[in-house]
């Protein structure tokens, strides 16, 4: 398991232009596969457009306490990347203003942001339809402060998504490290023991699923029945609904798939499964995710590579809904990552 982040090791992967270089040559550049936008216009789409903002993702950090090896974010506890309280007012004058029916908040882990409960407290006032907190789990057992979480999340009626890469603990912690599922399982009951899972529960508690290799996920129902049975079965765990996601090729993935000489592969797995269904409801037409330090992208992948919003606004201070509105979303190779098969989000298949 990595010890460190890619920036921490000056990793030449940390950098979004290497990335989007090595994204755009070998199988790509000779021809061996079309570029992203080569395939949007062989199904009759030339150009993503936004349509109305429904989710605001918020990133409130790069900070967190695991460091796992396909984290897109690289995030980890040597990330120092934290947004200010100035920031995230800008952010909840913005929340007002949109019309956003979903709230999404996450990191790293943004519970280690010193302003998290202060920010989530603040936005619940303002009143919106879904407010979600990403949370890896570990983060609840991991220090004193962080046990009331469960407690404060019930109180403001988080939606809690987080994540679990399986019911097993040897597969879990190979993902995401030693001692992870342990904690995982310790912190999902302490949910449970709140309400959160509960059938009939208004509580809500989500799993995320991501695979554990160069391979896409399986399909969502099975796995999510799968996950419920093991769960209560071993643990007497319950949850709601299970989000299987797709592995992108950028930051640690990236470098694993690349170490691991799976990366052409991959990629020909992806671009074979495209589904244009799949195009029709990928997230980032309908969201604006704010990184840490208050610049705006298409979606938290984007973010990662620096593909800023293509807008004459692209900091949160400037928010103009008009000048946001109907705007061409950046699209590069690892897109197929969310169109490959029944479609990929952060809130699971989109077809």
């Amino acid at each position: 398991m990595l010890a460190k982040s890619l920036k921490k090791r000056e990793n030449e992967l940390a950098n979004a232009k290497r990335q989007l270089k090595i994204l755009s040559q070998g199988i790509f550049e000779n021809g061996e596969l079309p570029m992203f936008n080569a395939q949007l216009e062989a199904v009759n789409k030339s150009v993503l457009k936004s349509k109305a903002l429904e989710i605001l993702q918020i990133n409130v950090g790069y900070m967190c306490n695991q460091v796992c090896a396909h984290c897109h974010v690289d995030a980890g506890p040597d990330r120092k990347e934290i947004m200010t309280r100035k920031t995230m007012q800008q952010c909840l004058d913005v929340i007002k203003k949109t019309g956003a029916h979903t709230l999404d908040l996450t990191g790293g882990a943004p519970e280690m942001n010193p302003n998290f409960k202060w920010f989530v407290v603040e936005a619940t006032k303002i009143g919106v339809k879904d407010f979600i907190v990403r949370s890896n789990l570990t983060i609840i057992t991991a220090n004193k402060k962080y046990y009331d979480l469960p407690e404060f999340f019930k109180k403001y009626n988080i939606h809690v998504i987080s994540s679990m890469p399986h019911w097993t603990k040897g597969k879990t912690d190979n993902q995401r490290g030693d001692g992870v599922f342990n904690a995982s399982i310790k912190a999902l009951k302490m949910l449970n023991a709140v309400g959160y899972g509960m059938p009939e529960s208004k509580l809500k508690l989500d799993l995320v699923y991501n695979p554990s290799g160069a391979f896409l996920p399986g399909n969502q129902d099975a796995l999510e029945f799968d996950f419920k049975k093991a769960l209560l079965s071993d643990f007497n765990i319950q949850f709601h609904q299970l989000f299987s996601i797709t592995n992108l090729p950028i930051s640690r993935f990236l470098d694993y798939l690349l170490a691991s000489d799976n990366y052409n592969d991959y990629m020909y797995s992806l671009v074979e499964a495209f589904n244009p269904a799949a195009v029709e409801n990928v997230m980032c037409t309908n969201t604006l995710s704010v990184s840490w330090d208050g610049w705006l992208y298409d979606c938290d992948f984007n973010q990662m590579l620096e593909l800023k919003v293509n807008s004459s606004v692209q900091h949160i201070s400037k928010f103009n809904k008009e000048a946001l509105s109907d705007r061409t979303i950046c699209v590069s190779q690892h897109c197929y990552g969310c169109t490959a098969g029944s479609g990929s989000s952060c809130q699971g298949t989109v077809a």
